[in-house]
Protein backbone atom coordinates (compact mmCIF):
# COMPACT_ATOMS: atom_id res chain seq x y z
CA UNK A 1 0.00 0.00 0.00
CA UNK A 2 2.83 2.44 0.93
CA UNK A 3 4.69 1.60 -2.30
CA UNK A 4 1.59 2.41 -4.41
CA UNK A 5 1.23 5.78 -2.61
CA UNK A 6 4.87 6.67 -3.29
CA UNK A 7 4.43 5.77 -6.98
CA UNK A 8 1.39 8.07 -7.16
CA UNK A 9 3.22 11.01 -5.59
CA UNK A 10 6.22 10.61 -7.83
CA UNK A 11 4.00 10.92 -10.94
CA UNK A 12 2.97 14.53 -10.02
CA UNK A 13 5.14 17.05 -11.96
CA UNK A 14 7.40 19.27 -9.88
CA UNK A 15 7.31 23.08 -10.25
CA UNK A 16 9.85 25.63 -9.23
CA UNK A 17 8.50 28.64 -7.35
CA UNK A 18 9.20 30.95 -10.32
CA UNK A 19 7.51 28.57 -12.78
CA UNK A 20 4.39 28.28 -10.60
CA UNK A 21 4.26 32.05 -10.07
CA UNK A 22 4.60 32.67 -13.82
CA UNK A 23 1.84 30.18 -14.62
CA UNK A 24 -0.53 31.80 -12.10
CA UNK A 25 0.26 35.25 -13.52
CA UNK A 26 -0.46 34.17 -17.10
CA UNK A 27 -3.72 32.53 -15.99
CA UNK A 28 -4.93 35.71 -14.23
CA UNK A 29 -3.86 38.05 -17.05
CA UNK A 30 -5.55 35.84 -19.70
CA UNK A 31 -8.78 35.55 -17.73
CA UNK A 32 -8.95 39.18 -16.48
CA UNK A 33 -7.04 41.14 -19.12
CA UNK A 34 -9.39 44.15 -18.93
CA UNK A 35 -11.70 44.85 -15.97
CA UNK A 36 -13.60 47.82 -14.49
CA UNK A 37 -13.94 47.89 -10.72
CA UNK A 38 -16.19 50.20 -8.70
CA UNK A 39 -14.85 50.56 -5.17
CA UNK A 40 -14.00 52.90 -2.34
CA UNK A 41 -10.40 54.03 -1.97
CA UNK A 42 -8.61 52.87 1.16
CA UNK A 43 -4.99 53.70 1.89
CA UNK A 44 -3.39 55.85 -0.88
CA UNK A 45 0.42 56.15 -1.05
CA UNK A 46 2.34 58.24 -3.58
CA UNK A 47 5.86 56.80 -3.93
CA UNK A 48 8.89 58.99 -4.53
CA UNK A 49 9.20 57.44 -8.00
CA UNK A 50 5.79 58.86 -8.98
CA UNK A 51 3.90 55.55 -8.77
CA UNK A 52 0.66 55.46 -6.75
CA UNK A 53 -0.18 52.47 -4.55
CA UNK A 54 -3.76 52.22 -3.24
CA UNK A 55 -6.38 49.83 -1.86
CA UNK A 56 -9.75 49.25 -3.55
CA UNK A 57 -12.29 47.95 -1.05
CA UNK A 58 -15.89 47.37 -0.28
CA UNK A 59 -17.57 46.13 2.89
CA UNK A 60 -16.15 42.57 2.49
CA UNK A 61 -12.93 42.57 0.46
CA UNK A 62 -9.85 44.60 -0.41
CA UNK A 63 -7.92 44.64 -3.69
CA UNK A 64 -4.43 46.13 -4.07
CA UNK A 65 -4.00 48.54 -6.96
CA UNK A 66 -1.04 50.25 -8.65
CA UNK A 67 -1.03 53.30 -10.93
CA UNK A 68 2.27 53.66 -12.76
CA UNK A 69 3.84 57.11 -13.00
CA UNK A 70 2.79 57.72 -16.62
CA UNK A 71 -0.86 56.95 -15.92
CA UNK A 72 -0.79 58.90 -12.64
CA UNK A 73 0.40 62.04 -14.46
CA UNK A 74 -2.67 61.91 -16.72
CA UNK A 75 -5.24 61.79 -13.91
CA UNK A 76 -7.51 64.85 -13.65
CA UNK A 77 -7.88 64.56 -9.88
CA UNK A 78 -5.87 63.37 -6.91
CA UNK A 79 -7.11 60.09 -5.41
CA UNK A 80 -7.83 60.36 -1.71
CA UNK A 81 -8.99 57.97 0.99
CA UNK A 82 -12.77 57.51 1.12
CA UNK A 83 -13.50 58.46 -2.51
CA UNK A 84 -15.74 56.23 -4.58
CA UNK A 85 -14.06 55.57 -7.92
CA UNK A 86 -14.20 53.41 -11.04
CA UNK A 87 -10.83 51.82 -11.84
CA UNK A 88 -10.03 50.32 -15.24
CA UNK A 89 -7.05 48.00 -15.79
CA UNK A 90 -5.87 44.41 -15.71
CA UNK A 91 -5.36 41.82 -12.98
CA UNK A 92 -1.83 40.50 -12.51
CA UNK A 93 0.33 39.03 -9.74
CA UNK A 94 3.33 40.28 -7.80
CA UNK A 95 5.51 37.17 -7.24
CA UNK A 96 7.72 38.98 -4.72
CA UNK A 97 4.86 38.98 -2.16
CA UNK A 98 2.62 36.18 -3.50
CA UNK A 99 -0.36 38.49 -4.07
CA UNK A 100 -2.49 39.65 -6.97
CA UNK A 101 -3.17 43.30 -7.80
CA UNK A 102 -4.92 45.55 -10.30
CA UNK A 103 -2.69 47.58 -12.65
CA UNK A 104 -4.87 50.67 -13.14
CA UNK A 105 -4.81 52.46 -16.51
CA UNK A 106 -7.56 55.01 -15.77
CA UNK A 107 -9.19 56.13 -12.54
CA UNK A 108 -12.28 58.33 -12.43
CA UNK A 109 -14.72 59.39 -9.73
CA UNK A 110 -17.91 57.39 -9.53
CA UNK A 111 -20.35 60.13 -10.62
CA UNK A 112 -20.78 63.86 -10.11
CA UNK A 113 -21.59 63.41 -6.44
CA UNK A 114 -18.12 62.12 -5.79
CA UNK A 115 -16.59 65.09 -7.60
CA UNK A 116 -18.62 67.53 -5.56
CA UNK A 117 -17.68 65.71 -2.38
CA UNK A 118 -14.03 65.92 -3.36
CA UNK A 119 -14.34 69.64 -4.13
CA UNK A 120 -16.06 70.24 -0.79
CA UNK A 121 -13.40 68.33 1.11
CA UNK A 122 -10.61 70.22 -0.69
CA UNK A 123 -12.37 73.52 -0.09
CA UNK A 124 -12.54 72.87 3.65
CA UNK A 125 -8.90 71.83 3.81
CA UNK A 126 -7.62 74.87 1.90
CA UNK A 127 -9.90 77.20 3.85
CA UNK A 128 -8.44 75.81 7.08
CA UNK A 129 -5.01 76.84 5.78
CA UNK A 130 -6.27 80.41 5.36
CA UNK A 131 -6.03 80.57 1.56
CA UNK A 132 -9.56 82.01 1.27
CA UNK A 133 -9.27 84.63 4.04
CA UNK A 134 -10.43 88.13 3.13
CA UNK A 135 -7.33 89.57 4.81
CA UNK A 136 -5.18 88.00 2.07
CA UNK A 137 -7.07 89.60 -0.78
CA UNK A 138 -5.59 92.65 -2.56
CA UNK A 139 -7.34 95.75 -3.86
CA UNK A 140 -7.65 96.01 -7.64
CA UNK A 141 -5.80 98.91 -9.28
CA UNK A 142 -8.16 101.66 -10.44
CA UNK A 143 -6.61 101.95 -13.90
CA UNK A 144 -4.03 99.20 -14.66
CA UNK A 145 -1.46 99.99 -17.32
CA UNK A 146 -0.99 96.34 -18.38
CA UNK A 147 -3.54 93.53 -18.01
CA UNK A 148 -2.46 89.87 -18.17
CA UNK A 149 -5.10 87.36 -19.38
CA UNK A 150 -4.78 83.59 -18.79
CA UNK A 151 -7.17 81.83 -21.19
CA UNK A 152 -7.40 79.96 -24.48
CA UNK A 153 -6.20 82.13 -27.39
CA UNK A 154 -8.75 80.66 -29.81
CA UNK A 155 -12.01 80.85 -27.81
CA UNK A 156 -14.63 83.54 -27.63
CA UNK A 157 -13.57 84.50 -24.13
CA UNK A 158 -10.47 86.48 -25.18
CA UNK A 159 -12.46 88.27 -27.91
CA UNK A 160 -15.16 89.27 -25.41
CA UNK A 161 -12.55 90.60 -22.97
CA UNK A 162 -10.66 92.58 -25.64
CA UNK A 163 -13.89 93.99 -27.09
CA UNK A 164 -15.13 95.05 -23.66
CA UNK A 165 -11.81 96.65 -22.76
CA UNK A 166 -11.80 98.57 -26.07
CA UNK A 167 -15.32 99.89 -25.36
CA UNK A 168 -14.58 100.97 -21.81
CA UNK A 169 -10.91 101.95 -21.67
CA UNK A 170 -8.29 100.50 -24.10
CA UNK A 171 -5.33 99.01 -22.22
CA UNK A 172 -2.21 97.02 -23.11
CA UNK A 173 -3.16 93.32 -22.85
CA UNK A 174 -0.71 90.38 -22.57
CA UNK A 175 -2.26 86.94 -23.23
CA UNK A 176 -0.73 83.76 -21.80
CA UNK A 177 -2.26 80.96 -23.90
CA UNK A 178 -3.36 77.84 -21.98
CA UNK A 179 -5.71 74.91 -22.35
CA UNK A 180 -8.79 75.61 -20.25
CA UNK A 181 -9.88 71.96 -20.00
CA UNK A 182 -8.28 68.56 -20.25
CA UNK A 183 -5.53 66.73 -18.42
CA UNK A 184 -2.87 69.45 -18.75
CA UNK A 185 -5.18 72.40 -18.06
CA UNK A 186 -4.37 72.75 -14.35
CA UNK A 187 -0.60 72.59 -14.88
CA UNK A 188 -0.72 75.19 -17.67
CA UNK A 189 -2.90 77.62 -15.71
CA UNK A 190 -0.62 77.25 -12.67
CA UNK A 191 2.46 77.90 -14.80
CA UNK A 192 0.81 80.97 -16.38
CA UNK A 193 -0.08 82.59 -13.04
CA UNK A 194 3.35 81.95 -11.59
CA UNK A 195 5.01 83.00 -14.86
CA UNK A 196 3.27 86.40 -14.87
CA UNK A 197 4.37 86.93 -11.25
CA UNK A 198 7.95 86.03 -12.15
CA UNK A 199 8.24 88.70 -14.89
CA UNK A 200 10.71 91.44 -13.83
CA UNK A 201 9.87 95.13 -13.77
CA UNK A 202 11.14 96.86 -16.92
CA UNK A 203 11.81 93.57 -18.73
CA UNK A 204 11.24 92.86 -22.42
CA UNK A 205 7.72 91.63 -21.56
CA UNK A 206 5.67 94.14 -19.60
CA UNK A 207 4.75 92.91 -16.11
CA UNK A 208 0.94 93.11 -15.67
CA UNK A 209 -0.68 95.28 -13.03
CA UNK A 210 -3.75 93.01 -13.02
CA UNK A 211 -4.42 89.34 -13.94
CA UNK A 212 -7.63 87.83 -15.35
CA UNK A 213 -8.08 84.03 -15.39
CA UNK A 214 -11.06 83.37 -17.68
CA UNK A 215 -12.99 80.52 -19.25
CA UNK A 216 -16.50 80.03 -20.62
CA UNK A 217 -19.18 77.88 -19.01
CA UNK A 218 -19.23 74.09 -18.96
CA UNK A 219 -19.88 70.99 -16.91
CA UNK A 220 -18.11 70.22 -13.67
CA UNK A 221 -15.77 67.92 -15.54
CA UNK A 222 -14.92 70.70 -18.02
CA UNK A 223 -14.16 73.13 -15.18
CA UNK A 224 -12.30 70.55 -13.11
CA UNK A 225 -8.86 72.01 -13.83
CA UNK A 226 -9.78 75.22 -11.97
CA UNK A 227 -10.54 73.14 -8.84
CA UNK A 228 -6.99 71.77 -8.81
CA UNK A 229 -5.07 72.46 -5.63
CA UNK A 230 -2.01 73.73 -7.53
CA UNK A 231 -4.13 76.32 -9.36
CA UNK A 232 -5.74 77.48 -6.12
CA UNK A 233 -2.37 77.86 -4.40
CA UNK A 234 -0.92 79.76 -7.36
CA UNK A 235 -3.86 82.18 -7.28
CA UNK A 236 -3.52 82.66 -3.52
CA UNK A 237 0.25 83.25 -3.82
CA UNK A 238 -0.06 85.76 -6.68
CA UNK A 239 1.46 89.15 -5.83
CA UNK A 240 -0.43 90.66 -8.77
CA UNK A 241 -4.16 91.28 -8.07
CA UNK A 242 -6.17 88.54 -9.76
CA UNK A 243 -9.77 88.37 -11.07
CA UNK A 244 -11.27 84.92 -11.67
CA UNK A 245 -13.91 84.67 -14.42
CA UNK A 246 -14.47 80.93 -14.85
CA UNK A 247 -17.81 79.73 -16.22
CA UNK A 248 -21.13 81.50 -16.00
CA UNK A 249 -22.57 83.32 -13.02
CA UNK A 250 -23.83 80.12 -11.37
CA UNK A 251 -20.53 78.26 -11.85
CA UNK A 252 -18.23 78.32 -8.84
CA UNK A 253 -14.75 76.81 -8.74
CA UNK A 254 -12.10 76.83 -5.99
CA UNK A 255 -10.04 79.49 -7.78
CA UNK A 256 -12.96 81.91 -7.23
CA UNK A 257 -12.43 81.66 -3.45
CA UNK A 258 -8.65 82.21 -3.69
CA UNK A 259 -8.74 85.10 -6.19
CA UNK A 260 -8.86 88.74 -5.11
CA UNK A 261 -12.13 89.30 -7.02
CA UNK A 262 -14.63 87.00 -8.73
CA UNK A 263 -16.42 88.06 -11.91
CA UNK A 264 -19.64 86.31 -12.98
CA UNK A 265 -18.47 86.23 -16.64
CA UNK A 266 -15.31 87.07 -18.59
CA UNK A 267 -17.06 90.25 -19.82
CA UNK A 268 -17.77 91.17 -16.21
CA UNK A 269 -14.06 90.71 -15.44
CA UNK A 270 -13.20 93.28 -18.14
CA UNK A 271 -15.71 95.68 -16.63
CA UNK A 272 -14.15 95.24 -13.19
CA UNK A 273 -10.65 95.74 -14.58
CA UNK A 274 -11.09 99.25 -16.05
CA UNK A 275 -13.55 102.13 -15.69
CA UNK A 276 -15.59 103.62 -18.60
CA UNK A 277 -13.37 106.13 -20.35
CA UNK A 278 -16.20 108.51 -21.41
CA UNK A 279 -17.65 108.54 -17.91
CA UNK A 280 -14.17 109.08 -16.48
CA UNK A 281 -13.54 111.99 -18.87
CA UNK A 282 -16.92 113.54 -17.99
CA UNK A 283 -16.15 113.15 -14.29
CA UNK A 284 -12.71 114.70 -14.81
CA UNK A 285 -14.27 117.69 -16.69
CA UNK A 286 -16.88 118.19 -13.99
CA UNK A 287 -14.22 117.97 -11.28
CA UNK A 288 -12.09 120.51 -13.19
CA UNK A 289 -14.97 122.99 -13.34
CA UNK A 290 -15.64 122.47 -9.66
CA UNK A 291 -11.95 123.02 -8.84
CA UNK A 292 -11.89 126.29 -10.87
CA UNK A 293 -15.04 127.60 -9.19
CA UNK A 294 -13.68 126.70 -5.76
CA UNK A 295 -10.39 128.45 -6.59
CA UNK A 296 -12.19 131.65 -7.64
CA UNK A 297 -14.28 131.61 -4.46
CA UNK A 298 -11.16 131.08 -2.41
CA UNK A 299 -9.41 134.06 -4.08
CA UNK A 300 -12.41 136.33 -3.44
CA UNK A 301 -12.48 135.31 0.20
CA UNK A 302 -8.73 135.92 0.56
CA UNK A 303 -9.06 139.41 -1.00
CA UNK A 304 -11.78 140.34 1.47
CA UNK A 305 -9.68 139.02 4.36
CA UNK A 306 -6.71 141.07 3.15
CA UNK A 307 -8.74 144.27 3.01
CA UNK A 308 -10.04 143.66 6.54
CA UNK A 309 -6.52 143.02 7.82
CA UNK A 310 -5.25 146.20 6.16
CA UNK A 311 -7.80 148.33 7.97
CA UNK A 312 -6.83 146.79 11.30
CA UNK A 313 -3.08 147.38 10.93
CA UNK A 314 -1.54 150.40 12.91
CA UNK A 315 0.43 153.20 11.19
CA UNK A 316 4.25 153.46 10.97
CA UNK A 317 4.54 156.05 13.77
CA UNK A 318 2.56 153.86 16.11
CA UNK A 319 4.75 150.88 15.32
CA UNK A 320 8.02 152.83 16.02
CA UNK A 321 6.93 154.65 19.19
CA UNK A 322 7.49 151.80 21.63
CA UNK A 323 10.91 150.79 20.25
CA UNK A 324 12.05 154.44 20.43
CA UNK A 325 11.07 154.65 24.08
CA UNK A 326 12.98 151.44 24.90
CA UNK A 327 16.04 152.87 23.11
CA UNK A 328 15.98 156.08 25.16
CA UNK A 329 15.73 154.13 28.40
CA UNK A 330 18.69 151.94 27.44
CA UNK A 331 20.78 155.02 26.53
CA UNK A 332 20.24 156.50 30.00
CA UNK A 333 21.47 153.35 31.68
CA UNK A 334 24.53 152.95 29.44
CA UNK A 335 26.98 155.28 31.33
CA UNK A 336 26.38 153.63 34.73
CA UNK A 337 26.63 150.18 33.19
CA UNK A 338 29.96 151.03 31.52
CA UNK A 339 31.50 152.19 34.84
CA UNK A 340 30.28 149.09 36.67
CA UNK A 341 31.61 146.88 33.91
CA UNK A 342 35.03 148.60 34.05
CA UNK A 343 35.21 148.04 37.84
CA UNK A 344 34.38 144.35 37.43
CA UNK A 345 37.07 143.94 34.82
CA UNK A 346 39.64 145.78 36.98
CA UNK A 347 38.94 143.51 39.96
CA UNK A 348 39.22 140.44 37.73
CA UNK A 349 42.52 141.74 36.34
CA UNK A 350 43.96 142.32 39.86
CA UNK A 351 43.06 138.75 40.88
CA UNK A 352 44.72 137.42 37.76
CA UNK A 353 47.88 139.48 38.48
CA UNK A 354 48.05 138.07 42.02
CA UNK A 355 47.75 134.52 40.73
CA UNK A 356 50.32 135.23 38.04
CA UNK A 357 52.79 136.53 40.66
CA UNK A 358 52.42 133.25 42.54
CA UNK A 359 53.18 131.38 39.33
CA UNK A 360 56.34 133.40 38.50
CA UNK A 361 59.61 131.45 37.88
CA UNK A 362 61.31 132.90 40.98
CA UNK A 363 58.49 131.79 43.28
CA UNK A 364 58.35 128.33 41.71
CA UNK A 365 62.16 128.01 41.96
CA UNK A 366 62.17 128.93 45.68
CA UNK A 367 59.44 126.39 46.40
CA UNK A 368 61.27 123.67 44.50
CA UNK A 369 64.53 124.51 46.35
CA UNK A 370 62.82 124.13 49.74
CA UNK A 371 61.28 120.85 48.63
CA UNK A 372 64.69 119.63 47.43
CA UNK A 373 66.28 120.42 50.81
CA UNK A 374 63.60 118.44 52.59
CA UNK A 375 64.09 115.48 50.24
CA UNK A 376 67.88 115.52 50.85
CA UNK A 377 67.37 115.31 54.58
CA UNK A 378 64.89 112.45 54.20
CA UNK A 379 67.27 110.65 51.83
CA UNK A 380 70.18 110.90 54.29
CA UNK A 381 68.03 109.60 57.17
CA UNK A 382 66.69 106.74 55.04
CA UNK A 383 70.22 105.88 53.89
CA UNK A 384 71.48 105.61 57.48
CA UNK A 385 68.47 103.54 58.53
CA UNK A 386 68.88 101.23 55.53
CA UNK A 387 72.61 100.79 56.24
CA UNK A 388 71.93 99.84 59.86
CA UNK A 389 69.23 97.38 58.79
CA UNK A 390 71.56 95.77 56.21
CA UNK A 391 74.34 95.41 58.79
CA UNK A 392 71.91 93.75 61.17
CA UNK A 393 70.61 91.34 58.46
CA UNK A 394 74.21 90.50 57.46
CA UNK A 395 75.13 89.67 61.03
CA UNK A 396 72.07 87.42 61.35
CA UNK A 397 72.91 85.60 58.11
CA UNK A 398 76.53 85.07 59.24
CA UNK A 399 75.28 83.53 62.45
CA UNK A 400 72.91 81.26 60.50
CA UNK A 401 75.71 80.25 58.12
CA UNK A 402 77.97 79.35 61.03
CA UNK A 403 75.22 77.26 62.64
CA UNK A 404 74.46 75.52 59.34
CA UNK A 405 78.18 74.77 58.80
CA UNK A 406 78.42 73.03 62.14
CA UNK A 407 75.29 70.99 61.39
CA UNK A 408 76.63 70.06 57.93
CA UNK A 409 79.94 68.86 59.37
CA UNK A 410 78.20 66.64 61.91
CA UNK A 411 75.86 65.20 59.22
CA UNK A 412 78.81 64.52 56.88
CA UNK A 413 80.72 62.64 59.61
CA UNK A 414 77.66 60.48 60.37
CA UNK A 415 77.17 59.72 56.63
CA UNK A 416 80.83 58.73 56.16
CA UNK A 417 80.66 56.38 59.13
CA UNK A 418 77.50 54.69 57.75
CA UNK A 419 79.03 54.27 54.27
CA UNK A 420 82.22 52.76 55.79
CA UNK A 421 80.19 50.16 57.76
CA UNK A 422 78.18 49.24 54.65
CA UNK A 423 81.38 48.89 52.58
CA UNK A 424 82.85 46.58 55.16
CA UNK A 425 79.69 44.42 55.05
CA UNK A 426 79.74 44.25 51.25
CA UNK A 427 83.47 43.66 50.88
CA UNK A 428 83.30 39.84 51.32
CA UNK A 429 80.14 39.23 49.29
CA UNK A 430 81.68 39.27 45.72
CA UNK A 431 84.31 36.66 46.59
CA UNK A 432 81.77 34.30 48.12
CA UNK A 433 79.43 34.73 45.13
CA UNK A 434 82.21 33.99 42.60
CA UNK A 435 83.30 30.89 44.55
CA UNK A 436 79.74 29.55 44.67
CA UNK A 437 79.28 30.14 40.93
CA UNK A 438 82.55 28.33 40.08
CA UNK A 439 81.57 25.38 42.24
CA UNK A 440 78.17 25.07 40.52
CA UNK A 441 79.77 25.24 37.06
CA UNK A 442 82.37 22.56 38.11
CA UNK A 443 79.61 20.17 39.22
CA UNK A 444 77.69 20.73 35.98
CA UNK A 445 80.82 20.08 33.90
CA UNK A 446 81.50 16.85 35.80
CA UNK A 447 78.01 15.55 35.06
CA UNK A 448 78.40 16.39 31.36
CA UNK A 449 81.79 14.58 31.21
CA UNK A 450 80.31 11.47 32.84
CA UNK A 451 77.42 11.50 30.35
CA UNK A 452 79.87 11.88 27.45
CA UNK A 453 81.99 8.96 28.72
CA UNK A 454 78.89 6.76 29.00
CA UNK A 455 78.11 7.40 25.30
CA UNK A 456 81.74 6.70 24.10
CA UNK A 457 81.92 3.46 22.00
CA UNK A 458 85.44 2.76 23.29
CA UNK A 459 84.01 1.90 26.68
CA UNK A 460 82.18 -0.96 24.90
CA UNK A 461 85.42 -2.08 23.21
CA UNK A 462 87.14 -2.23 26.60
CA UNK A 463 84.58 -4.83 27.66
CA UNK A 464 85.95 -7.27 24.98
CA UNK A 465 84.18 -6.22 21.82
CA UNK A 466 85.84 -5.30 18.51
CA UNK A 467 84.86 -3.38 15.32
CA UNK A 468 85.54 -4.98 11.90
CA UNK A 469 86.21 -2.58 8.97
CA UNK A 470 86.17 -3.70 5.36
CA UNK A 471 88.69 -2.69 2.67
CA UNK A 472 86.66 0.46 2.00
CA UNK A 473 86.75 1.47 5.67
CA UNK A 474 83.04 0.78 6.31
CA UNK A 475 81.87 -1.41 9.19
CA UNK A 476 81.19 -5.07 8.50
CA UNK A 477 78.08 -6.07 10.41
CA UNK A 478 77.50 -9.69 9.13
CA UNK A 479 79.70 -12.59 8.13
CA UNK A 480 77.82 -13.02 4.86
CA UNK A 481 79.22 -9.65 3.73
CA UNK A 482 82.83 -11.00 3.85
CA UNK A 483 84.24 -13.20 1.07
CA UNK A 484 87.28 -15.41 1.51
CA UNK A 485 90.61 -13.59 1.20
CA UNK A 486 89.18 -10.16 2.00
CA UNK A 487 91.50 -7.82 3.85
CA UNK A 488 89.91 -6.73 7.14
CA UNK A 489 90.81 -4.09 9.71
CA UNK A 490 89.84 -5.11 13.26
CA UNK A 491 89.67 -2.31 15.83
CA UNK A 492 90.19 -3.17 19.55
CA UNK A 493 90.14 -0.91 22.54
CA UNK A 494 93.92 -0.55 22.51
CA UNK A 495 94.56 -0.46 18.72
CA UNK A 496 93.93 -1.96 15.26
CA UNK A 497 95.00 -5.32 13.67
CA UNK A 498 95.05 -6.29 9.95
CA UNK A 499 93.54 -9.72 9.08
CA UNK A 500 92.59 -11.86 6.04
CA UNK A 501 89.15 -13.54 6.00
CA UNK A 502 89.08 -17.30 5.43
CA UNK A 503 86.44 -19.34 3.48
CA UNK A 504 82.88 -19.03 4.82
CA UNK A 505 81.42 -22.55 5.14
CA UNK A 506 77.83 -21.27 5.19
CA UNK A 507 77.54 -18.39 2.87
CA UNK A 508 74.24 -16.60 2.99
CA UNK A 509 72.66 -14.16 0.68
CA UNK A 510 73.54 -10.70 1.62
CA UNK A 511 70.67 -8.89 3.16
CA UNK A 512 69.88 -5.52 1.77
CA UNK A 513 71.40 -2.86 3.87
CA UNK A 514 68.76 -1.13 5.93
CA UNK A 515 69.20 2.59 5.58
CA UNK A 516 69.71 4.27 8.87
CA UNK A 517 67.65 7.29 9.74
CA UNK A 518 69.19 10.53 8.62
CA UNK A 519 71.31 12.12 11.27
CA UNK A 520 71.44 8.92 13.54
CA UNK A 521 74.51 6.52 13.55
CA UNK A 522 75.21 3.15 15.19
CA UNK A 523 76.44 2.93 18.70
CA UNK A 524 79.69 1.39 17.32
CA UNK A 525 79.82 3.40 14.07
CA UNK A 526 82.44 6.01 13.34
Amino acid sequence: MLARMNDTVSNVPEWSVSELSGALRRTLEDAYGHVRVRAELGKVTVHGSGHVYLDLKDDKSCLAGVIWRGAAAKMRFRPEMGMEVIATGKITTFPGQSKYQLIIDTLEPAGVGALLAQIEERKKRLAAEGLFDEARKQLLPYLPGVIGVVTSPTGAVIRDILHRLADRFPRHVVVWPVRVQGETSAAEVTAAIRGFNALPEGGPIARPDLLIVARGGGSIEDLWGFNDEAVVRAAADSMIPLISAVGHETDWTLIDYASDKRAPTPTGAAEMAVPVRSELMANVGDLGRRVLAALLRHLDRRKADLRSATRALPGPEDLLALPRQRLDLAGGKLAHALAANARRHEARLSEAARKLAGLSPQARLAGMRAKLDGLEKRLAAAKDANLRAEKQRLAQRLERIAALGQRADRALLVLVARRRERLERLEGRPGRAVAATVERRRETLGRVVQLLDSYDYKQVLRRGYALVHGPDGHLVREAAQVAGGTMLDIEFADGRVKAVAGDNPRPRAAKPKTPEPAGQGSLFGG
